[in-house]
């Protein structure tokens, strides 16, 4: 059985939500970590388990940050992790896979499907194996509690109810 420790200075946790149903606000979580056990070569029989610091919530806006970190969404306060841990691990086509888990944000945990591609698996110069994952999905944050809301003048969504994730993730296998 192999262990791989996620690499965070070349990973990068982040997600998109709708603003005024015009354009994008990109966030990230700049505090988090990953863990992936894994016999096969292919990993098709993968754990992962995967948390991030909710106060690390980053949109590039301390206002907006702030109230991330409430209890209109996160309550960072009283439920400092957002917690991912797998069920299946499964290979669809080529290098692409999906993953089943169970998320948890706030106090209320969700099924999620989300999809992976496999980018491959290199030693770096200083001998550690690496394993690359794109991930991509979606999940209705009402689902999960972060149900704050407010509507303009004319009767538009301030802030959409899908949030798109995107993880960017660089394994590294334990000696």
């Amino acid at each position: 059985m192999a262990t791989y420790k996620i690499d965070a200075t070349h990973s990068e946790i982040s997600f998109k939500v709708k603003h005024m149903m015009i354009t994008n606000v990109t966030g990230s979580f700049t505090k988090f970590d990953a863990d992936m056990e894994s016999a096969k070569e292919d990993f098709t029989d993968a754990k992962i388990s995967f948390e991030a610091d909710t106060n690390s919530v980053n949109t590039h806006n301390e206002q907006r940050d702030a109230h991330l970190k409430g209890d209109d969404f996160f309550a960072a306060e009283k439920f400092p992790k957002l917690l991912f841990k797998s069920a299946e691990f499964k290979k669809t086509e080529g290098n692409e896979y999906k993953l089943v888990g169970d998320l948890t944000i706030r106090d209320i945990t969700k099924k999620v499907e989300l999809n992976v591609s496999y980018n491959g698996t290199v030693t770096d110069p200083w001998g550690q194996v690496k394993a690359g994952f794109e991930i991509e999905g979606k999940i209705n944050r009402k689902d999960f509690g972060l149900t704050w809301g407010a509507v303009t003048e004319a009767g538009g969504v301030v802030v959409s109810d899908e949030v798109r994730l995107h993880l960017g993730v660089q394994m590294v296998k334990q000696a």
